[in-house]
């Protein structure tokens, strides 16, 4: 493969925002990675696989729903659905919140006690890290 070729391919990836590329040509194969340029409104954040998850931050009044991982929330279970909760919903421990997709995988945060959902306190398709306060329930 050429290195203009190349160059092209880079220069692609940069402008879709993809972080890999492989392209198979001929007998050859070629893999392209780069690191995610991080744009100024959205933050880019790693944990350690070793790290528990984020314990519920109390209060008197709410119970915080905080992310356990890092990723993208969505508040419902496809683009056109209707969100699992929106807030004033009545909720029973073990409902469905969200999902939080991390590296391809859907992960459904459940409510940990039934409640009122007070506020969601994160938008659809934002990125959230680590301990992000997703929901305030009231108990």
């Amino acid at each position: 493969m050429k290195e203009t070729d190349i160059r092209k391919y880079a220069e692609l990836m940069k402008e879709l925002g993809l972080t890999g590329l492989e392209i198979t040509e001929d007998n050859s194969k070629v893999r392209l990675e780069r690191t995610a340029s991080i744009q100024s409104n959205e933050i880019l954040y790693s944990v350690p696989e070793s790290a528990s998850p984020a314990p519920a931050i109390e209060n008197r009044d709410y119970l915080s729903v905080t992310s356990p991982i890092v990723g993208v929330f969505y508040a419902a279970p496809a683009e056109n659905a209707d969100p699992y909760v929106v807030a004033g919903d009545t909720v029973k421990r073990g409902q469905t919140l969200c999902i939080v997709e991390a590296m391809k995988l859907m992960n459904e945060i459940t409510a940990e006690e039934d409640g009122i959902v007070t506020e969601v306190c994160v938008t659809n398709g934002q990125v959230v890290e680590y301990g992000t306060e997703l929901f305030r329930i009231k108990r």
